[in-house]
């Protein structure tokens, strides 16, 4: 039975419907990074909380300063089941994350990519394909874009598909096209949404799926942050996951693993 919501899926957690939640935190970290890609003309950059829990690692996007050093310091140790009672939304994702890759580890139940290794323009542009490859929308279909990454962008051009990008920051893209900070109000005019994870860590996942669901409308979720949650939600408002739990293929040249989902997962 699919949730309606992150918050019903984290009741079924505690509920124990996966489990016992009190397993603990083993190790908590924070991750800072800024990239500009070789032959591209802006940069970008990305602040990460993860969390593991036994073989699992579970993360989500941050905001700078939004947790502290001390405070990740303070999750370790602490049972899964106090971390889902956090007021801190990206606390909550990251262990709620963490935890449901544990009990559900993505090798068993997705399709595994193998991203080559290469420089980070290469492998940002070999993950953007296979991401792009989930969306069921032919060439000519406008895409609302939420999270804005250029390489992506630039898969959707080659495909024939326009789009509307959109990122709280706002700013353009690469092309010099305004990035709009409303998602809401641009998915009418689309015909598929392709999402970050981070909208879950930033609380506007819900009305995506909420419209998907009364539309019937493709919704593809790209996930570095909630990669263990969004596929609970296949086959009823999500079409398809690209889920990549930490480490993510920005850290290291070498070969880096994504996994695809296609179908009902949980």
């Amino acid at each position: 039975m699919t949730p309606h919501s992150v918050e019903e899926l984290t009741a079924e957690v505690l509920s124990g419907r996966f489990g016992t939640a009190g397993v603990e935190v083993s190790v908590g970290f924070l991750t800072q990074q800024g990239v500009r890609h070789a032959a591209r003309e802006r940069s970008y950059r990305n602040h990460v909380l993860s969390l593991r829990v036994e073989d699992a690692v579970g993360s989500c996007a941050v905001e700078p300063g939004e947790i502290s050093d001390e405070a990740v310091l303070d999750y370790v140790g602490m049972p899964i089941r106090e971390l889902l009672r956090s007021p801190l939304l990206p606390v909550r994702t990251a262990a709620l994350d963490a935890y449901l890759q544990w009990v559900r580890p993505h090798r068993s139940h997705a399709e595994e990519v193998v991203i080559g290794r290469g420089n980070s323009l290469q492998k940002s542009l070999h993950r953007a394909k296979s991401v792009v490859d989930l969306l069921p929308v032919g060439p000519g279909r406008r895409v609302l874009v939420i999270g804005v990454v250029n390489s992506l962008l630039q898969h959707l051009r080659e495909r024939g598909n326009s789009y509307v990008a959109c990122d709280y920051k706002g700013g353009e893209t690469e092309w010099g096209e305004p990035v709009t900070t409303d998602a809401v109000a641009a998915l009418g005019d689309c015909a598929a949404v392709l999402a970050s994870g981070m909208v879950v860590g930033n609380g506007t996942f819900q009305p995506l799926l909420d419209h998907a669901r009364a539309t019937g409308k493709p919704l593809v979720m790209f996930a570095q942050s909630a990669s263990g949650i969004l596929p609970c939600f296949l086959g009823d408002g999500v079409t398809a996951v690209s889920a990549e739990p930490y480490p993510f293929f920005w850290l290291d040249g070498g070969p880096s693993t994504i996994y695809r989902y296609r179908q009902e997962a949980c």
